[in-house]
């Protein structure tokens, strides 16, 4: 059977039945493990951090631009902010995604690798194997510490986003635009701090890529 019609078909049978293990084992056949998924879903959560960097940054420099307000049409500044609000959210949405499917894959290799382990018949290939094992999960724990806690301070950012698009929507006047003046710093100091954090992550997602690798 060739290779596309494989993949397709693990992925309508993953859609269908929700069944991971069954997605792994039709991707096996076409000699894709699952720690080879797991490199990707590692790179992807990498990726979508970066992205949440790049959105927070633009949401800030967005925020920053409107309480230099002076005048003009409210509804576009307060379309200025839901923009960016959903954008945050979407950005912030895929990295949660993405960490789960990490933790997914992860799971099932972990399991997998460790009942292999009853399946030596040399014990120094097996002591081998089990302690390259116990340092794969070590340091895989703190990777996904480290993407978790970046997602955490993700949520202080929405949040201040949402109270000012919530604001801006209920009371669109130029007072409204002044009020909003005493948030950027606060919103500012929670950018920062998520920014850092996942930046931490990142460089931890190498650091586990290269100890895969």
């Amino acid at each position: 059977m060739p290779v596309r019609v494989i993949f397709l078909f693990a992925i309508a049978l993953t859609l269908l039945t929700g069944c991971q293990s069954a997605y792994y084992s039709a991707m096996e056949q076409v000699g894709i493990h699952k720690r080879d998924i797991m490199v990707d879903r590692v790179e992807d959560a990498a990726d979508a951090q970066q992205a949440a960097q790049s959105q927070f940054k633009d949401a800030r420099q967005a925020l920053s631009q409107l309480t230099q307000f002076d005048g003009g049409e409210l509804q576009a500044a307060y379309e200025a902010v839901d923009s960016q609000y959903q954008k945050s959210h979407d950005a912030v949405t895929r990295v949660r995604e993405r960490i789960d499917a990490l933790e997914s894959v992860s799971e099932a290799l972990f399991d997998e690798w460790e009942q292999e382990l009853d399946l030596y018949t040399n014990q120094r290939l097996q002591r081998d194997s089990e302690q390259r094992l116990r340092q794969t999960r070590e340091e895989y724990e703190r990777l996904r510490d480290a993407m978790r806690r970046a997602e955490k301070t993700m949520t202080p950012v929405l949040n201040t986003l949402q109270d000012n698009r919530l604001y801006l929507k209920h009371n669109l006047n130029a007072r409204a635009i002044g009020a909003l003046q005493g948030e950027l710093d606060a919103l500012s100091g929670e950018i920062d701090r998520a920014v850092a954090d996942m930046q931490r992550a990142i460089q931890a997602s190498d650091r586990f890529i290269q100890t895969l690798n």
